[in-house]
């Protein structure tokens, strides 16, 4: 029992000073090809190996003979493990490199292609998360260009709208400068409606650029959409008298939701004006709220003969006014972009479809907690 321990620490030893080496030089090659590491890993299973049987050889006073034999088989076995961990290593390269080159295309706005062929499990892993992370540069990129797009055309109506009410302001003013106004009374009456028509751009703008910075702060209390609803129908009331139109409140539901107030009550009411607008005199804007499965929902159905199917999903970008039959006089199509910001802060959606002679804006709520 004595000698098989002694042969044990002789090997032990022998085969630590290997390690210690080979751990050396893999600190100093770590920054090297994969390939040398695996050598150098390799090396070091066979010089352990050696280094041990050496170090017992020695201390059992072996034969030249047996230990010319014990070190030429190890030598052999160094050859075979060393070829063979230059074949692995340079394999796992190669894989990287085509990896490495694959993921290059990400620079380039194109999608990455993996690699064909096999791979190791961390290389296939690698090589499918970068799958995973060009599908969503790929939509980040899309959404940009949307963005973008959006807002030059936000840019150009603004321009557009703007230089009309000042135009007439500027016009007005210096018809009253040089006292050639016939009626001055009317003049200025025109001028506070176009500075009021600016007031609500501004407004707008600002909110807008409120909800697209995530600054909206909402001060939520628990109200009920009978109240909320009775408000919005009221304040949208003398809009609908003057141009003809018929305001409808059916299946009014008492629900109550935890909503800021004052927020919700700009969603409808833009909801409600839009619709107005949009309705023919002597037709029939309806407004309801019901319960659903996914919460509470608001619609406000119009008779405004429909929306193109092909602007349908771009209802709700900045500065959308689909057709000019569509486009309010004073609308610069921030309105439905600023009811999807306030509803998607509420944690709620906002859709649109068409309906028999017009189409239903709906906005979907989560319900109070009883």
């Amino acid at each position: 029992m004595g000698d098989i321990l002694l042969i044990a620490l002789f090997a032990f030893l022998g085969a630590a000073g290997a390690g210690v080496l080979g751990a050396g030089a893999l600190w100093l090659l770590r920054r090297r090809s994969l390939t040398a590491s695996v050598s150098v890993v390799a090396a070091v299973a066979v010089t352990a190996m050696l280094a041990g049987t050496l170090a017992v050889a020695q201390a059992m006073f072996l034969s030249s003979h047996d230990l010319s034999v014990v070190t030429t088989v190890v030598a052999m076995a160094a050859v075979v493990s060393l070829a063979t961990a230059l074949l692995l290593g340079r394999w796992v390269v190669a894989r990287s490199r085509e990896l490495a080159l694959a993921a290059r295309d990400f620079g380039d706005d194109g999608d990455f292609s993996a690699p064909v062929g096999p791979a190791t499990a961390e290389l296939a892993d690698l090589s499918r998360e970068l799958a995973a992370t060009s599908a969503k540069l790929a939509e980040s990129r899309d959404r940009e260009r949307a963005l973008e797009s959006s807002r030059r055309e936000l840019v150009a109506w603004i321009s557009h709208d703007l230089r009309t009410p000042l135009a007439g302001l500027r016009a007005m003013s210096e018809a009253l400068e040089d006292g050639v106004a016939a009626d001055p009374d009317r003049y200025l009456r025109q001028i506070r409606t176009e500075v009021e028509r600016l007031n609500d751009m501004v407004g707008d703008l600002f909110e807008l650029s409120r909800i697209h910075a995530g600054s909206l702060a909402l001060t939520r209390s628990r109200m009920s959409l009978y109240d909320l609803i009775g408000d919005a129908l009221a304040g949208a009331d003398p809009l609908a008298r003057e141009l003809g139109v018929r305001l409808v409140g059916d299946r009014i539901e008492p629900v109550p939701v935890e909503v800021d107030g004052k927020e919700m009550s700009r969603v409808l009411g833009n909801l409600l004006v839009n619709a107005i607008r949009r309705t023919p005199a002597d037709g029939t804007v309806a407004i309801a709220a019901e319960r659903s499965a996914d919460g509470v929902v608001l619609s406000v159905t119009d008779g405004c003969g429909g929306i193109p199917e092909d602007d349908l999903p771009r209802v709700f970008d900045t500065g959308w006014r689909g057709t000019h039959a569509r486009t309010p006089p004073a609308g610069a199509g921030l309105g439905l972009a600023i009811v999807r910001g306030i509803v998607e802060a509420h944690q709620g959606r906002a859709a649109v479809r068409n309906v028999s002679g017009g189409c239903r804006f709906e906005v979907t709520l989560p319900m109070a907690e009883a």
